[in-house]
């Protein structure tokens, strides 16, 4: 019997480790960079309204597509926009630092 209870923390203690250590690259490999998952973020990024738990969430998920939209010369204005920083910030994601 403490054979099975073993091996079942060792089993969680790998899960564990692949969701501490791994979790974030296997998460960052399936996202679609598309600006569009974050039209739930609009009212909140063009007015002063708090973001939503659905725009938390769509920007959480597309962050690390973040420095391609600064990249990009049609989003600029938008991304880099003082309350686009609040609603990550708001989000508890806040931008990352992109270099050129």
């Amino acid at each position: 019997m403490k054979s099975v209870c073993y091996y079942n923390v060792a089993i969680l203690c790998v899960v564990a480790f692949v969701l501490v250590f791994g979790g974030s690259q296997l998460c960052t490999a399936a996202v679609t960079c598309s600006p569009l998952e974050l039209a739930p973020c609009a009212t909140a990024i063009t007015s002063s309204s708090p973001p939503s738990a659905i725009c938390c969430g769509k920007l959480k998920e597309q962050r690390p597509c973040l420095c391609k939209y600064v990249k990009d010369p049609n989003l600029q204005k938008l991304v880099n926009s003082p309350n686009a920083k609040k609603v990550a910030s708001t989000c508890g994601s806040p931008f990352p630092s992109c270099s050129s």
